[in-house]
């Protein structure tokens, strides 16, 4: 598993449609929320298969502007092989990095 948190000086919706474009996955699930005075709330839900884990990973990105600024919670899990072994060969690290790359020049 593995776990990023960032800040962009981009809106939540302007975040969604770069990932959007940018990660190479199958979005599974989208949530959007405008809430009152510009807030914003985003929920994506990507999944991949990566072959070196033998295993389908998750990645669930959420984006929100509650604090006055864009903020980015990413996870990504369940690319480890196995039960007994939690062992998934960077997938999931590297999953949650294409996030970060997208984003490289929005990051504050």
């Amino acid at each position: 598993m593995a776990i990023l948190e960032f800040t962009v000086n981009i809106s939540p919706i302007e975040t969604y449609n770069i990932l959007n474009d940018e990660v190479n996955a199958e979005l599974v699930h989208r949530e959007i929320k405008n809430i009152d005075d510009g807030k914003q709330f985003v929920v994506m839900v990507f999944e991949k298969y990566y072959f070196r884990a033998e295993n389908r990973a998750a990645l669930t990105i959420i984006i929100d502007n509650f604090d006055g600024i864009t903020s980015l919670r990413v996870i990504a899990a369940g690319s480890s092989k196995g039960w007994l072994f939690n062992f998934d060969w960077g997938a999931a690290e590297s999953f949650a990095n294409s996030v970060r790359k997208a984003l490289e020049k929005f990051i504050v």
